[in-house]
């Protein structure tokens, strides 16, 4: 399956800025938790790579799948740029799922067509693929608020509209979109059929320590939080699956065993994947098996 593979440059761009302070000694250590602090954002959410991508974003005819290419404005007046794509089976359309895919933080909503192909011709989901602010076409800076607000809108979004009200909604979320997709299913989760989540963190003052140890003193200026260690434990009605690569260089799979650990729904799976790295773990043998099964045993069936 062909999937872009741009990496998370949130992180590497992170920790290549943080070591050029560091190897120039103590003098810099003023710089480093300016830089921490002030310009966080623009490094966790480098929304401008790889090159082209708040310009050219690939729509989901390529695929061959029909779709709506709509915008949706956020209650702070940000645009944000949608597919929706609807089974042409009507029955599927109006009684089956729609999946919310959350993304990673690089690239846009192309990027993850594939994975959206994936949802909408394999599982017969419906899908629903957005780009945050700040990303792709979508307006505005992205920071952890703002893409909050994004998300809730388009799951409003999906229930009001008048096809996809009456269907099972399922969260999708890779890495950062992990922590999108556990915020929005802590808040809606009497109204989420499942919740699967790839290589994602317990939050993001954690990363630092392992990602440059240097930085590990200046963890209190990360204003960015994404607390999904402290949000995951509230969700005790939806059914999770947890994708985790044992390799992963970004995210210290320890996290992802962490956040299965402290998960308190009681129909949770966790798949490991012995050899994959943080971006490659989609392409393993086994990865979209475990959907299907985990689709099949937990979110086709009423969970009580």
């Amino acid at each position: 399956m062909e999937i872009w593979n741009g990496g998370d440059w949130s992180v590497k761009m992170l920790v290549r800025s943080l070591k050029v302070l560091s190897a120039t000694g103590i003098g810099c250590i003023g710089a480093l938790a300016a830089l921490l602090y002030f310009a966080q954002t623009a490094l966790i959410y480098p929304s401008n790579f790889p090159a082209g991508s708040r310009t050219e974003v690939q729509t989901p005819d390529r695929y061959d799948i029909p779709y709506e290419d709509i915008t949706l404005e956020t209650g702070d007046g940000e645009k944000i740029k949608v597919f929706v794509m609807k089974q042409n089976d009507l029955d599927l359309r109006l009684s089956g799922y729609t999946v919310i895919i959350c993304c990673a933080n690089a690239g846009n909503m192309g990027h993850r067509l594939p994975i959206a192909s994936a949802f909408f011709k394999i599982l017969q989901y419906n899908v629903i693929l957005f780009s945050y602010r700040g990303y792709g076409l979508s307006t505005g800076k992205p920071n952890e608020t703002g893409i909050k607000l994004d998300s809730e809108t388009v799951f409003q979004y999906i229930v009001h509209d008048q096809d996809l009200k009456t269907t099972g909604i399922v969260l999708y979320g890779q890495s950062l979109g992990g922590a999108v997709a556990i915020y929005l299913a802590e808040k809606h989760q009497s109204q989420i059929r499942g919740l699967i989540l790839e290589n994602t963190f317990r939050s993001i003052p954690s990363l630092i320590p392992s990602l440059l140890p240097i930085a590990r003193y200046f963890t209190f200026l990360c204003h960015q939080k994404w607390p999904s260690e402290e949000l995951l434990p509230n969700i005790t009605s939806v059914p999770i699956l947890f994708l985790s690569g044992l390799k992963d260089e970004i995210v210290p799979p320890s996290q992802m065993q962490y956040l299965f650990d402290v998960c308190r729904s009681p129909n949770k799976i966790l798949r490991q994947f012995a050899s994959a790295s943080h971006n490659e773990t989609y392409m393993k043998d086994g990865y979209w098996t475990s959907i299907i099964d985990f689709s099949n045993d937990f979110i086709d069936k009423k969970v009580q």
